[in-house]
């Protein structure tokens, strides 16, 4: 091949990438508490699911939403690598989180600062003591070492990622369960 043809091979514009295996693969191959015989995942290395089905989330807040709330958090879940029970990037974590109608949580601080956006329901922030609305697809941010307090009024779902794993491996995170 000349370096002609090489280039415009490689600048080629596709309209999309070839898929290697079905829609749903990973999932079945990585996300069932199961892997393959002869799988050998990083500690480091980031999750091969990469694919967190919202109805399987959902189906797993309501499930523990039939024990009390923890008073800081509501119910609240942290999403794992199912390989090795890790963040399923080694930089970022990713939290889902049910709130009942009507819960106010105890504030909290920790050091990395939280990207939230809401799935379902509305509310509102409270962060060092300033109010902040929001309700569905809204997104709002408590940034490091700020207190938040959660207020529910209807039933509401969360999604929230932060550098947690980060801070943890190099030993920076810290929290505080304000009462």
């Amino acid at each position: 091949m000349d370096m002609q043809t090489a280039a415009r091979l490689v600048h080629a514009p596709q309209a999309s990438q070839q898929a290697l295996r079905p829609e749903g693969d990973a999932l079945a191959r990585y996300g069932r508490n199961m892997v393959p015989v002869d799988f050998h995942q990083s500690s480091a290395g980031p999750t091969k699911v990469f694919v967190y089905p919202f109805a399987q989330t959902k189906e797993a807040l309501e499930g523990i939403a039939r024990t009390d709330p923890d008073p800081h958090f509501g119910h609240k879940l942290r999403y794992v690598n199912p390989a090795t029970g890790a963040s399923p990037m080694p930089t970022i974590g990713a939290f889902a989180q049910l709130l009942p109608a009507g819960f106010v949580s105890a504030p909290y601080r920790c050091t990395d600062g939280t990207v939230y956006v809401c799935l379902e329901g509305e509310g509102s922030a409270e962060i060092d003591g300033q109010t902040h609305a929001f309700g569905p697809n809204d997104v709002f941010v408590a940034p490091s070492w700020h207190a938040l307090r959660l207020h529910a009024k209807s039933r509401t779902m969360l999604f929230s990622f932060s550098d947690r794993p980060m801070q943890q491996a190099i030993g920076l995170w810290r929290e505080e369960k304000i009462q």
